[in-house]
């Protein structure tokens, strides 16, 4: 009685132990807020190998005779067996889903992205990126979980964080030359901000022309209001030129023939406010926090390398790259404590 009393108690010493290893290499791995987004979802999987690894190991030193223990790991083999089985279109798609985009690397937290799915497209800029799902604010501001194998499953277009390409269709009538047309919206997208605009025509209708203005922008976080801004500029300034923004099949009773042009505001050329902050607040700390996370791998990276670097050095250039050393190690102090900074206050205001 004694003896198995012992090994029971040999048993739970060892469970503690275990779970203990566990949670403290959990929060060695991943509650440190230092890693950027790919690294993190790897150092998930390897908590989550490590835990099976455990559970196993806790089943084997089981003081129970052998043919319990078998009995028990078939049981257990079993058991994910059937979960792996019955949750293939769900958590184990998820999963797997989770890890090929983490591979492929298409987009990271902070990206506009656009999906396009069976029942219309979800816009929006990414605020976290996780095993199961991805998490997309929209334009009203909100929060949209989407499962990482529908991602997989269905087309994503990702906005270049470097610029992208603002567009504005409309159409106009035969009646109006297209040169001038032309001029008239290429000077409209470089008042709002555009470069290198150019026009095309779209398509020659049975009653007008449909043109597509488009101009380059270099800062992709003012892409909503930069849009905006275009139809406005647009509209000013065709109005401006006395030019009807109305297809010539549109009908209209009025006693004088007139041009249906809006008068000229005298707050014309006001400048047109940014929302962006508003509206992807969450977005944009997550965008804050990973390319802080990235300047903090690549400081540490160019540590090794200038450690690797002062075995080989001469006298003269050892204290050199001492001196370097040492500050990109306060640097790397000071990038931690900055990711710390920004993961609580994303925390604080999530709570």
């Amino acid at each position: 009685m004694d003896d198995v009393f012992l090994r029971w108690v040999y048993w739970a010493a060892t469970a503690g132990v275990l779970v203990v290893g566990l949670l403290a290499l959990n929060v060695v791995l991943l509650v440190r807020p230092t890693l950027e987004s790919r690294v993190r979802n790897q150092r998930r999987w390897f908590m989550l190998a490590a835990t099976v690894v455990v559970v196993v190991l806790l089943i084997l030193v089981l003081p129970v005779p052998d043919g319990t223990i078998a009995s028990l790991l078939t049981v257990l083999g079993l058991a994910v067996t059937a979960l792996i089985t019955l949750s293939s279109t769900t958590i184990a798609a998820n999963l797997m889903a989770g890890l090929m985009i983490g591979r492929v690397g298409a987009f990271k937290p902070g990206d506009f992205i656009r999906v396009f799915g069976p029942n219309g497209e979800t816009f929006g800029r990414v605020t976290a990126r996780g095993l199961f799902h991805v998490e997309i604010q929209s334009e009203e501001r909100d929060l949209m979980t989407v499962p990482n194998s529908f991602m997989i499953t269905h087309p994503v277009r990702t906005v270049r964080q470097d610029g992208t390409i603002v567009t504005c269709e409309l159409s106009l009538g035969y009646d109006l030359p297209h040169g001038k047309i032309e001029s008239l919206l290429k000077r409209a997208a470089e008042s709002a901000g555009l470069t290198d605009p150019y026009v095309q025509i779209r398509e020659l209708g049975d009653f007008s022309v449909s043109y597509r203005v488009c101009g380059f922008l270099a800062e992709v976080r003012s892409l909503l209001s930069a849009r905006s801004r275009l139809r406005a500029t647009i509209l000013d300034t065709l109005h401006g030129a006395g030019v009807e923004i109305v297809s010539p099949a549109f009908m209209n009773q009025r006693r004088a023939e007139e041009p249906v042009i809006a008068e000229r505001s005298r707050r014309q050329g006001a400048s047109y406010a940014s929302f962006e902050s508003m509206i992807f607040d969450k977005a944009e700390d997550a965008e804050r926090v990973e390319r802080v996370r990235e300047a903090l791998e690549t400081t540490k990276q160019k540590v090794k390398e200038l450690e690797a670097q002062l075995g080989e050095a001469d006298a003269e250039a050892k204290d050199e790259l001492k001196q370097e050393i040492e500050h990109q190690r306060e640097l790397v102090s000071y990038l931690t404590g900055k990711v710390n900074q920004l993961e609580s206050a994303e925390g604080g205001s999530e709570a």
